[in-house]
């Protein structure tokens, strides 16, 4: 999936000379081939985050179009207000490229694991989220966002979980990908790192239908509402807060147009306890298919128990 973003990147930079590279001192092998191909087109803003929203919020206004990298934890968290106000007061057309979101910087602690990103963004007028989940969404991620006049961030998780697309597939803002047709009682929506988990854990519940949601926002309301209509309950898989991010979509949607159980599973309201590996920190935050399983097995045993209490009858 790096690979496709950084192939993505030069493409545009080659196609269009208004295309400029800033980084906060991150990326520097991602970005080999860009320095070598487009050397003018690159910027290192070095460790000063806000100063480099504010440089490219400068150079959007001049005309080009810049794309602004760096870790998640500090593109966009540490540089939240100069999003909002730089950028997306004046629906500037800059890309924010946040890497390594999620847990996927597990070894150095809460202060580089980014789980609150995208409901960081999700209140910001005028800008798109995208979170693409092989290379095959990392490419049309990509190419959307160039295309795109306004904002965008672009989430970039686990990078090398391997292929949930067979072959090239058309995006546009808002769309919802099928991953697996299934009229199953449960219908699985997944972002990013856990469409992989989604389609195992999909596995304990034959029939089941998962999709693939690499735009957060805006998101598709019909496609989540029909989702929601031809299902008993819809399961949210996202390496994100419970709150404010993927599962929060799908629940408005669902309060809004077409209610049903949502079962959102995520992190819940902690930060990580220990560090270590990516594979631990999934499995201290419940997020491996086999505990996504669980908390399934657990939500719908919990939903049986409520639909069963409506329609005892009333002790005399």
């Amino acid at each position: 999936m790096r690979n496709a973003f950084s192939s993505m990147l030069v493409q545009a930079a080659r196609r269009d000379p208004r295309v400029v590279l800033l980084t906060g001192d991150h990326g520097y092998a991602l970005f080999d081939d860009f320095r070598r191909t487009c050397p003018g087109q690159y910027l290192n803003a070095g460790v000063a985050e806000q100063n480099m929203v504010g440089v490219a919020a400068g150079l959007a206004k001049g005309g080009l179009r810049p794309v602004v990298y760096g870790l998640s934890a500090f593109v966009p968290v540490r540089v939240l207000e100069q999003i909002k106000l730089d950028v997306c007061y004046e629906c500037l057309p800059v890309c924010f490229v946040g890497d390594g979101a999620g847990v996927v910087y597990s070894t150095l602690g809460t202060s580089h694991q980014s789980t609150e990103d995208m409901a960081a963004l999700r209140a910001l007028p005028h800008l798109g989220i995208l979170s693409p989940a092989d290379s095959a969404e990392m490419t049309a991620c990509m190419r959307l966002a160039m295309l795109t006049a306004g904002p965008v961030y672009l989430r970039m998780g686990k990078a090398d979980l391997g292929r949930v697309h067979a072959a090239e597939i058309d995006l546009s803002w808002g769309r919802l990908l099928p991953v697996r047709p299934g009229d199953g009682p449960i219908a699985w929506v997944a972002t990013g790192s856990m469409v992989q988990t989604a389609l195992a854990a999909a596995a304990a519940w034959p029939g089941s239908a998962v999709w693939s949601a690499p735009c957060v926002k805006p998101i598709d309301a019909d496609t989540v509402a029909d989702i929601c209509r031809r299902h008993e309950a819809v399961v949210v898989l996202e390496e994100h807060s419970v709150f404010g991010g993927l599962g929060s979509a799908v629940a408005e949607v669902a309060a809004a147009f077409s209610p049903t159980w949502v079962c959102r599973v995520g992190i819940q309201d902690r930060f990580s306890q220990f560090c270590g590996s990516y594979a631990y920190l999934m499995e201290e935050h419940l997020l491996t298919a086999e505990a996504v399983v669980a908390q399934v097995r657990d939500f719908l045993a919990r939903v049986a128990e409520a639909q069963a209490d409506r329609v005892r009858p009333t002790a005399a």
